[in-house]
């Protein structure tokens, strides 16, 4: 970043700048602005909320009934959970109602709007326009210079200068860059003094080695398990459906088990969540004929069944009739199945994750108004913050309480 000498020259005065017109940027604008604050919006994409526009297949998953601080990631697990309590979802389906926006839930508490993510972006937009304040949304600003001089801060973007006593870092992470992510705000932070958890991808595919080439030419196949990673105290289990691509593994179950997934360690795969121990010998009960991969054809699609089979005919031996394999071995299979273990050798990084794990530390903000403790008139919110949600509307979620913590208290 140039330096900038002296702010005194800046010709643009507002009360607070934001730096990104994202979820949480959007947010606190309007919660600043209809608290009568003049607010300049600095956002470097030609438009305002490009990422609200692409999420959820273009309706956006703006929320999800079930968000709470279980739902988040932190080095404190603590920080998220005044915001939370302040904005919760009911409030956000009020403001999504206020505006007219018809809305539905699908699977697992996720709230959709009926039309188009442009309603909610819009909706913004509109709540930014209310009130005694004034937000001036500026588009194609790129930031190249920020300092602080006494109380004021100084941005210098796309040959235009501003001035405030309140500068809020809402650029988000570096996932998913051909939006114009990066790590601007981790950058920024730390040239005030602010420590940063170490950024990586989150709710992204995950990627196989050699050892699991099987797998991956099952391309295309998905099927409903469970999952779970983690160690420690850090550490989860979730329902829901796994996607085989020619990389590795993808699908809703895999990528929210990604957040908690580290490098060298195991991903377990329960692809029988529903069957007990005693399936197989049961099943050998009665159909005594019946081959291993018959067995679980009747539960998995057919190119998996193969692939499972042919490992467990490998391993375990079983190449003949069920009826020929003794118990303990079909119970060996079964506890397999229920414990499948793959080693990814890494995941589809930045360009393929929905959000980052890791950013601007919470130990240096201010749970209440997110502010730096260590920095008067600086502020953080939304995924810029080492706060990372579950997939499914959870980072929307604290994108507006974020937001609206910090906007309340500028």
């Amino acid at each position: 970043m140039d330096a900038i000498t002296t702010i005194a020259a800046f010709m643009q005065k507002y009360d607070v700048i934001i730096l990104g017109a994202g979820a949480a940027g959007l947010m606190c604008a309007a919660r600043a602005g209809q608290r009568g604050l003049r607010v300049a919006v600095l956002e470097k994409a030609e438009k305002p909320g490009k990422k609200i526009l692409i999420s959820g297949g273009g309706r956006c998953n703006f929320t999800n009934v079930d968000a709470g601080p279980g739902n988040f990631l932190s080095a404190n697990p603590h920080f998220a959970k005044s915001a939370l309590a302040r904005y919760r979802p009911r409030d956000f389906v009020a403001l999504v109602e206020k505006h007219g926006i018809e809305w539905h839930e699908k699977t697992l508490g996720q709230l959709f709007c009926d039309g188009s993510a442009k309603q909610i972006v819009e909706m913004l937009l509109d709540e930014c326009a209310q009130g005694s304040g004034q937000v001036d949304v500026i588009c194609e600003a790129d930031v190249t210079a920020v300092a602080k001089d006494g109380e004021m801060f100084g941005v210098s973007a796309s040959g235009e200068h501003y001035a405030a006593p309140s500068l809020v870092i809402a650029t988000g992470g570096p996932s998913i860059p051909k939006m114009g992510a990066s790590d601007f705000a981790y950058n920024l932070a730390r040239q005030f003094g602010l420590k940063v958890v170490e950024p990586r991808p989150a709710l992204v595919p995950l990627t196989l080695g050699e050892d699991d080439v099987l797998f991956r030419e099952l391309s295309g196949v998905s099927a409903p398990v469970q999952a779970r990673a983690g160690s420690g105290k850090i550490k989860a289990s979730f329902d829901e459906a796994a996607l085989f691509t020619h990389k590795g593994l993808s699908g809703p179950v895999i990528l929210q088990i990604s957040s908690y997934w580290r490098h060298g360690e195991d991903v377990a795969i329960n692809f029988l969540p529903h069957s007990d121990a005693e399936w197989l010998v049961q099943m050998k009960r009665n159909h005594p004929r019946a081959g291993i991969r018959k067995a679980l054809s009747e539960h998995l699609p057919d190119r998996l069944a193969d692939a499972l089979s042919m490992k467990l005919s490998s391993g375990l031996g079983i190449t003949t009739e069920l009826g020929n394999v003794p118990d303990k071995v079909l119970r060996s299979a079964a506890e397999q199945l229920c414990d499948w273990r793959f080693c990814p050798n890494g995941t589809e990084g930045f360009a393929k994750a929905e959000v980052t794990i890791g950013g601007i530390s919470t130990a240096d903000l201010s749970s209440q108004t997110m502010e730096a403790k260590s920095v008067p008139g600086l502020y953080a919110i939304g995924e810029a913050v080492d706060v990372t949600g579950w997939l499914g509307g959870y980072n929307f979620q604290w994108a507006w309480a974020s937001g609206a913590a910090c906007g309340e208290n500028l």
